[in-house]
């Protein structure tokens, strides 16, 4: 291409091979190998449109998985526990056994997605866990959900990391924090669009001798059976090659995976760079951050409707009244997302919002007025969402090629995902105050993690620039992907 202008920062634009070595800057000079450039005006034009394709789908998408999943709760408050003769403990016990195959299908998923081929991979469990909620409108036993609910653990546990991955497929380091802000507000979305459609839905009791609740499962899984076909005909396996590019954005497309081929590695699956991840602080740190702060989210996004209804709010308000809630959660992250790309930081971000989680949890313990209660829940969902999603994009930028941060992606959410079964267990009976001090200790213990993650990634850092220099020994028992000394992590 003749539009040859931008520079790409030092950590993204290494030449190298498809086992994520490089050769110096100054040897490709040498030689006579310019790298391309990109009109930076070209450019934007081209993430314009590769957000206007692709964005919908993947959030849609994510949108249904998390409707599918969610609505538990409000079915909970419309009488299905007790249409089908669940205890407390039993319809808790339905909340948590779906985290049982979730948790178990994560990471060999997110390993598989090349081999599968994305369209395959994510089109399949679609369909998959859409039929299994449309049949979830018909359980008449507590049997039932347990299967159904494991079913749809299964299914949906290769999304996240999948679509996760995908958006590492396209888009920059630094541009991907405000697309996984538009994947995680979809679990914001899922709670406000749930909770207006649930509102309408329960008023379709007793159409065709079926009771609402039933209505609700029944017709979210024939919306998701809809997002499932979109899939298979909006993901492609490469987005390089996407239908909606023209010649010339196809070719910046391959220039922008050329400059990042330290990042992405090779399309082979390399067993090594599985086990340099399992190996790597980066991932077991990250994963405890996010079992603590998918305790929040899972508490939270699942129990909502239920918290609400004990601050003496009618069913149908408790189901209503969590829309603005969820809307201020995704619209918080959003903004903060933006600025985290602009910036290249992320834990900052984490840390601030947890304050806010903190503060909301605090209220919602201490103080019995229904109104300030209402008003904590936003002060929670700015942790809510924030922090999880933060901590995502966090650890996709600082781990590189692809198959070590597949692995890394895949088991970092196995250890977070956890935490779906602590809070279906800490979320029990009204006024729920045993999940909102879990909740308060689980931020609490996040911060000082954080906090820890940030002096290690600093050392690190800190340590490659000194190598450079030649004023300590180079001791890296690896060298390749995010190990070079090139690959600046991002704080």
């Amino acid at each position: 291409m003749d539009d040859i202008s931008k520079q790409q920062p030092m950590d993204e634009k290494a030449i190298g091979t498809s086992n994520g070595s490089h050769a110096p800057e100054d040897a490709l000079k040498q030689v006579g190998i310019v790298e391309p450039q990109i009109d930076p005006a070209k450019e934007k034009i081209l993430l314009a449109k590769l957000d206007l394709f692709f964005v919908p789908i993947i959030m849609l998408v994510y949108l249904s998985c998390f409707l599918d999943r969610s609505n538990i709760g409000n079915v909970k408050v419309a009488g299905m526990p007790e249409d089908i003769g669940a205890s407390n403990q039993q319809f808790s016990t339905a909340v948590s056994i779906f985290y049982a195959t979730y948790v178990t299908f994560e990471t060999p998923f997110a390993i598989s997605l090349k081999k599968l081929t994305p369209r395959v991979l994510l089109t399949t469990l679609s369909v998959v866990w859409s039929l299994t909620t449309i049949f979830s409108g018909f359980i008449h036993s507590v049997g039932g959900l347990y299967a159904s609910r494991l079913v749809l653990g299964a299914c949906e546990a290769g999304l996240f990391p999948s679509l996760t991955l995908y958006i590492t497929m396209i888009w920059r380091r630094e541009e991907q924090a405000k697309r996984v802000a538009y994947l995680f507000s979809c679990t914001a979305l899922s709670g406000a669009f749930g909770g207006l459609l649930a509102y309408a839905l329960l008023q379709m009791d007793g159409v065709a001798g079926y009771a609402g609740w039933r209505w609700v499962y029944i017709i979210e899984g024939l919306f998701s059976m809809l997002i499932a076909v979109a899939v298979w005909f909006g993901l492609p396996t490469n987005p390089a090659e996407a239908w909606f590019l023209s010649d010339e954005q196809k070719h910046m497309m391959r220039i922008r995976d050329q400059q990042r081929i330290q990042y992405m590695g090779s399309d082979e699956l390399d067993w090594q760079e599985v086990r340099i991840a399992f190996q790597d602080p980066k991932l077991y740190l990250s994963g405890a951050i996010q079992f603590c702060q998918d305790i929040l989210l899972y508490g939270f996004s699942t129990f909502l409707p239920a918290i609400l209804k004990a601050a003496k709010y009618n069913t149908l308000q408790s189901n209503y009244l969590t829309i603005p809630v969820y809307v201020f959660g995704a619209i918080a992250f959003l903004a903060a997302a933006v600025a985290s790309d602009r910036l290249m930081i992320r834990s900052p971000f984490i840390l601030f919002a947890n304050i806010f989680g903190i503060v909301g949890y605090i209220v919602l313990l201490t103080v019995s007025t229904d109104g300030v209660r209402y008003f904590a829940t936003f002060l929670c969902a700015v942790a809510v969402y924030n922090g999880p999603g933060m901590n995502v994009t966090w650890i996709n930028v600082n781990v590189a090629p692809h198959y070590r941060r597949a692995t890394t992606i895949g088991f970092q959410q196995t250890i977070a995902n956890t935490a779906g079964i602590v809070a279906g267990q800490i979320y029990r009976t009204s006024p729920y105050k045993l999940g909102h001090s879990f909740s308060l200790g689980a931020l609490c213990l996040a911060q000082v993690l954080i906090v820890v993650k940030m002096f290690y990634i600093r050392w690190w850092n800190t340590r490659k620039e000194k190598i450079a220099r030649g004023e300590i020994p180079d001791t890296r028992k690896y060298k390749t992907g995010d190990r070079e000394l090139d690959f600046k992590y991002h704080l």
